[in-house]
């Protein structure tokens, strides 16, 4: 009968193989979107998605919970992936003034569009639209010391490669500030737990995280080193 125990080259090559196959589907995994489809309603209604973005973050109590969690201070450039109707972007401009910017970003132009419009109705000159994509943010490297996003990672379709666009965005030293839903639902993938492990596998450190009203959670990320 022939001996079946592995040596320790035939187990380097054993351990190899499943390496590579454990790569190969993670590869594989980021290249297939984990939410095909969750933000066609969007383009295909993006005035009525305006209405209910302007409605949703009309409570001034939930906007002084997230300027008191996102610490803005005079100078910072900050970026808000999933902009939508701008709510929070006109917030976050008044708080960075005069020398720091607020990056708008989406994946929808019409809602650019109305955040531009809206912008200069208030005379605000420190927003800059960006067009963003299903997987990356599209801001230059370094450009920014906060991103925020509300609402919004859920219809991450691909969030590895997300997060990586957002962290390369960031500066040293800078912050990730997340809102989004505390549960797994039928449109909602992945709950708060999951979310707060995909995003500190993609390098970052969870510095705090909380209930934010019923449904949602706040959670606050650092870039690690």
């Amino acid at each position: 009968m022939r001996n079946h125990i592995c040596r320790p080259a035939q187990k380097n090559i054993l351990s190899g193989l499943a390496c590579l196959f454990v790569l190969a589907v993670s590869a594989r995994a980021q290249d297939e979107s984990l939410a095909p489809g969750i933000n066609e309603a969007f383009k295909r209604q993006p005035s009525l998605s305006i209405r209910q973005f302007d409605f949703m973050n009309r409570d001034l109590s939930q906007q002084k919970e997230i300027l008191d969690a996102c610490e803005l201070k005079t100078g910072m450039d900050v970026a808000d992936i999933g902009a939508g109707s701008g709510v929070h972007v006109r917030l976050f401009a008044e708080k960075v003034l005069p020398a720091g910017k607020v990056y708008a970003v989406d994946i929808v132009q019409e809602f650019l569009d109305h955040i531009e419009a809206t912008c200069k109705e208030k005379v605000i000159r420190n927003v800059l639209c960006v067009l963003g994509s299903a997987a990356s943010c599209n801001l230059k490297p370094a450009s920014v010391d906060l991103v925020f996003s509300s609402d919004t990672y859920h219809h991450f379709e691909y969030p590895i490669k997300m997060l990586a666009s957002i962290r390369k965005a960031l500066r040293p030293n800078g912050r990730f500030i997340l809102i989004d839903f505390k549960d797994k639902s039928s449109h909602v993938r992945a709950d708060s737990k999951t979310v707060i492990g995909e995003i500190t596998k993609s390098g970052f450190q969870l510095i705090d995280s909380r209930d934010f009203s019923n449904m949602f959670f706040l959670a606050r990320f650092a870039v690690l080193p």
